[in-house]
């Protein structure tokens, strides 16, 4: 799946007048490259949310003929239903049985998805998210690779999980992960919410585990950051 619904506001002026995902980072979309990356690891479905400029991308997904790919869209035009609200409306759309890679459009990363879902796949994960250490404010904290609670460093905001998360080292999350046909059938919140709130949620009964990503993973959501990823070598991304 592909979080592609968001406002962008962040982004303005660029959303002005396209969603997020059809803003172009050296001639191509957001969007076009995560599909991209979706592709190497030859996922069998491809779920993609839409919300802001909704025809656009239905538009722009006809004009390249879907990619080739099966690509089903989840429509939030009549609400924008936020992360974990748009798993929940898009839970019907995958395929039974398997699990569901989950990738935010606004990221730039040279993450080995290969090597992600080799990890969660192995060690048949209930659920796996990529993190890097922490520089953000807000983190997730993760004792012995467990997740264990998530703070704002700035605010001193803190949704505990249980005792593990004293002393437990903090990530910073990257806007990518796997979850397991467990983890979507249980999914407790409902109507709008955040994955990261469903994720402490479920934490407290199952284990929710990382995957450490140690290279680039930039997050696209300004002008600046479009700006400084325009000047990157792109072989690797």
């Amino acid at each position: 799946m592909i979080f592609a619904a968001g406002l962008g506001t962040r982004l303005r002026p660029l959303t002005n007048d396209r969603p997020k995902a059809l803003v172009e980072l050296k001639g191509k979309t957001l969007l076009e490259r995560v599909i991209e990356r979706m592709r190497e690891v030859q996922v069998e479905r491809l779920v993609i949310n839409i919300h802001h400029f909704a025809d656009q991308v239905e538009l722009f997904l006809k004009e390249k003929g879907d990619f080739g790919m099966d690509i089903v869209l989840s429509d939030e035009r009549d609400e924008l239903l936020d992360t974990g609200g748009g798993v929940l409306k898009a839970r019907e759309l995958f395929i039974p049985g398997k699990p569901v890679l989950i990738h935010n459009v606004d990221i730039l990363t040279d993450l080995d998805l290969k090597a992600l879902v080799r990890q969660h796949e192995s060690r048949e994960a209930y659920a796996t998210l990529v993190v890097q250490q922490a520089v953000a404010d807000r983190v997730l904290k993760f004792n012995h690779g467990i997740l264990k609670g998530w703070e704002n460093k700035r605010t001193g905001e803190q949704k505990i999980v249980d005792e593990g998360f004293y002393g437990a080292t903090e990530f910073n999350y990257c806007g990518i992960q796997v979850l397991s046909p467990e983890y979507l059938k249980h999914i407790i919140h409902r109507g709008v919410f955040s994955i990261i709130d469903e994720h402490l949620a479920q934490a407290k009964e199952h284990p929710i585990e990382l995957f450490r990503h140690d290279g680039r993973c930039l997050d696209l959501g300004t002008p600046e950051a479009i700006k400084k990823a325009s000047n990157f070598r792109f072989n690797d991304l």
